[in-house]
């Protein structure tokens, strides 16, 4: 435990960082970051050396691999943004796995997905990627954010102030969401999105 961190914690269906923690005569191997409450957690290996209460440290997180994490969860919101399109406002999104160039999307609807309907939203996805939209990041307080039309995850509590991800020019945003994860600076930075699978899961 740090006091101060620049590792992302799981949450939100984002994977947490890895990375080196160094100090004077140690190295320490992060091999997944979580949150405890309010704590991060550093959950790795001991490589050399002895760690000892309150040593001076450098944090440094793996960048190809946030990079990586920071792709998909970006096309994630695109990927919402195009499901919405295509299906309709009723296909809720109902979690997510983000992790290095790979994504997860869960979300409720009707009925099947037809195979035209996901080339439809495959393309709507990439067509934003080539876009390259701005991605902007603002905290706001959650009743102004839901005023703005921030999409909330269902059935999640959020603080009295939240961080809302907007895709496209302000005030014009195609994407509006709350989201506390790591995200690109443009939609082109996606540089692609195919869809491997669409599976319907039974109750449960």
């Amino acid at each position: 435990v740090l006091d101060r961190t620049p590792f992302y914690g799981e949450a939100g269906g984002q994977v947490g960082d890895t990375g080196l923690v160094r100090g004077e005569g140690f190295e320490f191997r992060v091999v997944d970051t979580q949150k405890d409450g309010e704590l991060i957690l550093h959950v790795g290996h001991l490589q050399t050396g002895r760690i000892t209460v309150g040593a001076a440290v450098k944090a440094a997180v793996d960048c190809g691999r946030r990079s990586a994490i920071r792709r998909a969860h970006s096309a994630t919101h695109l990927l919402h943004h195009a499901l919405h399109t295509v299906l309709g406002k009723d296909a809720t999104q109902r979690g997510s796995k983000v992790q290095p160039d790979e994504l997860r999307f869960d979300f409720n609807h009707r009925q099947a997905v037809s195979s035209e309907e996901l080339e439809r939203i495959e393309d709507l996805v990439n067509a934003r990627v080539s876009d390259g939209a701005v991605v902007s990041t603002r905290v706001l307080p959650a009743e102004e954010a839901k005023k703005l039309g921030a999409m909330a995850l269902f059935g999640e509590r959020y603080p009295d102030f939240v961080r809302v991800v907007g895709m496209g020019e302000t005030g014009r945003e195609f994407s509006l969401e709350f989201c506390g994860g790591t995200h690109l600076s443009s939609t082109g930075q996606v540089g692609l999105c195919k869809i491997v699978a669409e599976e319907a899961v039974g109750t449960g």
